[in-house]
């Protein structure tokens, strides 16, 4: 199937590891130019480069989520740089999972504030784009609980309602907004892998709650991202699809 994604133009945050950077290169290799953020300058410059080798414009900045005039300054750089905007991908979370004040700012101005600055600050190129999408990346924490109830999962939960809200308000205007809702997801540096390693008997409780014996690799989940975000699924607006290899039990209505 093709996508549709050739000469179109994303901006992907957390872009330089698990589902943000598997998100990156699938939308390269489809053809889109690409622009990442993440905190680590380094690991940018390297991702940046990467992308550009698989025959794309790509543009990275390292930056803060939280910090608005920085996030705005990025959207705005990128647009310049891959000449317009058609997507947008949030991807970013503060994995908050302490029930603490300082998480649930974390969690709020991260998880939740990085993604509405994002979409607002690419507005002015969605508005011009023939293709315009927003995809945001929540959690199955999001519909239901489970141990990251607190900070992680209510502000997930927002995300699902704040990017449905788009769908009605902006699908007038041509611009789709979808969310992707992950199930454990194991990849190199990332969580899983940390928690495997320093709290194994939690690690083989977690697993042992996937049907499948296994988790997620970042790659299947970008599937469904590069895939909600592209013009094959442009009759596809305000849906949340769950990636979780059967993981939750909930009935999705």
């Amino acid at each position: 199937m093709d996508l549709g994604l050739k000469g179109l133009r994303a901006v992907v945050s957390g872009g330089t590891k698990g589902i943000g950077r598997a998100t990156a290169e699938l939308l390269a290799d489809e053809g889109a130019a690409v622009a990442i953020c993440a905190r680590d300058g380094a690991a940018v410059e390297e991702t940046t480069a990467d992308l550009q080798k698989r025959g794309v414009s790509a543009f990275g900045q390292a930056l803060d989520v939280s910090e608005a005039t920085g996030l705005k300054t990025w959207i705005e750089s990128a647009a310049g740089e891959l000449g317009g905007i058609d997507i947008v991908i949030a991807n970013v979370s503060a994995l908050a999972i302490n029930n603490d004040e300082d998480s649930w700012r974390q969690g709020f101005e991260i998880d939740l504030m990085h993604s509405v600055r994002m979409v607002e600050a690419a507005m002015p190129w969605l508005e011009k784009s023939d293709a315009a999408s927003i995809v945001t990346v929540s959690s199955v924490s999001g519909r239901e609980i489970d141990f990251a109830a607190g900070p992680y999962g209510a502000f997930k939960a927002a995300l699902l309602h704040y990017t449905q809200g788009l769908a009605n308000q902006l699908a007038g205007q041509g611009i789709r907004a979808n969310s992707v809702s992950p199930g454990n997801t194991y990849f190199d540096g990332g969580v899983w892998q940390q928690i495997e390693q320093t709290n194994p008997e939690f690690y083989a409780q977690a697993l042992a709650l996937n049907p499948t014996g296994r988790m997620a690799k970042p790659e299947e989940i970008a599937r469904a991202v590069v895939f909600l975000a592209s013009p094959a699924a442009g009759f596809i607006m305000g849906t949340n699809l769950v990636v979780d290899g059967a993981l939750t039990r909930g009935v999705q209505l």
